[in-house]
């Protein structure tokens, strides 16, 4: 890892950029220099809380030499904009996901950052927790055997917690409402541990926020391995929860977020706890950003996975649409 911190400007200031210039702190390997978001009071009070320096403008960030990287934050819509803004001033960018809320856009996003020679990183940590990296590594020593099924849930308690005008409960910023700001998430993990997604059938509903975008959602992935994932995202639960259940031929992964990790042989009545410390998975994926420019690493997720992480999503939504079974690849034409 980078021994010197990398200087960077946060942009789009709101609650997931102090989340994200926490973890810079805890990483040693990112300094937040410099921050830049339309609302001077927001910009002020971000400046004070991590001792950077607020800016007036997007384009004095840019023309600063000392920045090296942008971390991007800003609403998904504006993600194209902002990223290409960053390339031209030869700035490195992490982004939060997703990419963008279109495939063209997240598309054009790569090959602007490719074309420019600049990292570009994309936030998807929950793939990094302790517990995930444990079935990885145990399915990649071929200890589950054949994949065939999995189950996830990914929900949270917004009641009281939705801001109509923001554009994270929006259409624009934010196409398939619950799915893709937090489905995403476990779609990636799922995609890490079974394979890539070849077709999706998605149903959604609006039940328990006011707006316009769904707050309850279900996916029936099939991987190209042929095995099925089914996921399921709300925002009604009792507070956050977290589940995934991985089946293979020779062994059962069950993971929880009030139980924790379990493992389960077949022929074995046995089920044992697995102990797995909790890692700061995203100070590691900002230590990695730092690492892949100062030593010209990949990230473990760039452009092009990012894109086909979208196009999972936007399957679903579009399933959810018009009541029928979306192949990936339509997305992806």
């Amino acid at each position: 890892m980078t021994s010197t911190p990398l200087r960077v400007a946060s942009i789009g200031i709101g609650w997931w950029s102090n989340v994200l210039a926490d973890a810079a702190r805890r990483s040693g390997a990112v300094e937040i220099a410099a921050c830049y978001t339309r609302s001077e009071d927001k910009r002020e009070a971000f400046a004070g809380q991590y001792g950077c320096r607020a800016v007036s403008s997007y384009e004095e960030i840019l023309a600063d030499d000392s920045i090296e990287a942008i971390i991007n934050t800003t609403p998904n819509h504006v993600h194209l904009e902002t990223t290409r803004a960053a390339a031209e001033a030869g700035k490195h960018v992490f982004l939060d996901k997703p990419i963008a809320t279109s495939v063209a856009d997240g598309r054009a996003i790569t090959e602007i950052c490719r074309d420019a020679g600049i990292v570009l990183s994309v936030g998807y940590q929950r793939r990094r927790e302790s517990h995930f990296r444990w079935i990885r590594d145990r399915i990649a020593a071929g200890e589950f055997g054949d994949l065939v099924q999995a189950e996830a849930n990914i929900s949270r308690d917004r009641e009281g917690k939705f801001e109509a005008d923001s554009w994270r409960f929006q259409a624009e910023g934010m196409p398939g409402g619950v799915m893709l700001q937090i489905g995403v998430h476990y779609t990636d993990v799922l995609e890490m541990l079974l394979g890539p997604v070849k077709r999706v059938a998605g149903m959604s509903a609006q039940l328990a926020l006011p707006g316009e975008n769904p707050d309850v959602a279900n996916v029936m992935l099939q991987h190209e391995n042929e095995a099925i994932s089914i996921l399921s995202a709300c925002y009604a639960s009792a507070s956050e929860y977290y589940m995934m259940n991985i089946y293979g031929r020779e062994a059962t992964a069950y993971y929880d977020l009030h139980n924790g990790l379990r493992h389960q042989k077949r022929h074995s009545d046995q089920v044992n706890a697995v102990p797995c410390g909790k890692n700061d998975a995203i100070a590691e994926e900002l230590a990695e950003f730092a690492d892949c420019v100062r030593n010209g690493g990949v990230p473990e997720v760039g452009g092009e996975k990012a894109t086909a992480s979208l196009a999972v999503i936007l399957a679903g939504v579009k399933s959810a649409r018009e009541g029928r079974i979306v192949e990936v690849a339509e997305l992806l034409e």
